[in-house]
């Protein structure tokens, strides 16, 4: 009975080991956002160089500076999205499968890989994810129109919630900081 005990713990332990396929899937999709990015990156830089075009009147140059702002804003999106599928593939892989030796020595590895639990590893992709919808609400504010009171109203609302947002991902448990006693922030 003890031998099938082991047996049946030793397949469950070594179960773990099928997220090495979501790790490897994410590593690819990383890649493939990062290709189709920089990809903008540059098509982005071909239209700044057009803005300086002389022969474009004030309507069309101010057209065309809404455009590259909102193309920009997609660009760092689509980085901070790479971001989002590296840190998921790399607290997969630490909490399931091994520790990466290869980031052991290296002192940029305690900023990058401090996720020991799954709920690091959310909070983590939170920020993150909460930053990307931070850059989609901007690039969706600079492309509205506002022909009326109330939709500046609505924006201010907006940025309003986003301050909210940012200050209560700020906090830790209890709503209060990691500081110690007596620091100030100065």
């Amino acid at each position: 009975m003890k031998s099938i005990e082991r047996f049946i713990e030793t397949i469950l332990w070594n179960s773990r080991l099928f997220l090495v396929i979501p790790v490897v899937i994410s590593l690819i999709v990383a890649l493939g956002i990062l290709f189709t990015t920089t990809v903008d990156a540059f098509a982005v830089l071909g239209s700044i160089l057009g803005y300086a075009n002389p022969a474009l009147d004030v309507t069309a140059r101010s057209t065309l500076r809404a455009d590259i702002i909102s193309e920009i804003v997609g660009v760092v999106d689509g980085y901070l999205l790479t971001a989002i599928m590296l840190i998921f593939a790399l607290g997969l892989y630490e909490l399931f499968v091994n520790k990466i030796d290869a980031a052991e020595g290296s002192e940029f590895a305690g900023r990058l890989l401090l996720i020991t639990s799954l709920d690091d590893l959310k909070d983590r992709l939170a920020k993150v994810i909460l930053v990307i919808l931070i850059v989609k609400f901007f690039q969706a504010a600079l492309n509205l129109k506002y022909e009326a009171t109330l939709d500046l109203l609505m924006l201010s609302l907006g940025v309003l919630f986003i301050g909210a947002a940012l200050y209560l991902s700020s906090q830790k448990s209890g709503g209060k900081k990691d500081k110690p006693e007596g620091k100030s922030d100065v």
